[in-house]
């Protein structure tokens, strides 16, 4: 079993590192799209207008290829898997509210951003970084014999 935990940590981790290279070698990321679309008329606008344009825009530009570079990296080495993990399901939650409800889910309401969700939800309630993991070297720290900074890890 640990081992397909393993897998599945590698396969998340690969998508979301990635899909930030992707958008770093591509650079400038521009989320001017995406965003704007999602302020008007979806139910996440009232979060997500303020990101719409200016110094926040900017923001998200740079937090999207940078996070979801982060969170891969993480998956794959297993430093703070549980933590890369929580912000994986977190990033893939905006995504999937903004392109089904704001695309009118087209895509019907299974998509690939709520597998991920569930992926990402599965590794944090698994703990995946147990196997092949720096978390492992991680616990062994005085920092992380605090049980509550253990939860951070996989």
């Amino acid at each position: 079993m640990s081992y397909w935990i393993l897998l599945l940590r590698l396969t998340a981790g690969w998508w979301m590192l990635h899909a930030g290279l992707d958008k770093i070698w591509a650079w400038p990321f521009d989320a001017s799209w995406f965003v704007g679309g999602a302020a008007q008329g979806t139910i996440l606008a009232p979060f997500v207008t303020p990101f719409s344009d200016g110094i926040l825009l900017a923001f998200v530009n740079v937090a999207v290829p940078l996070g979801q570079t982060a969170i891969g990296l993480g998956l794959i080495l297993g430093v703070l898997t549980r933590t890369a993990a929580f912000f994986g399901a977190f990033m893939m939650l905006f995504f999937y509210f903004i392109n089904g409800y704001g695309g009118g889910w087209a895509n019907g309401m299974v998509t690939g951003e709520l597998l991920g969700i569930m992926v990402f939800g599965t590794i944090v309630a698994l703990g995946a970084g147990g196997v092949l993991a720096v978390d492992n070297r991680l616990r062994e720290m005085e920092l992380f014999e605090n049980t509550r900074l253990r939860k951070l890890l996989g």
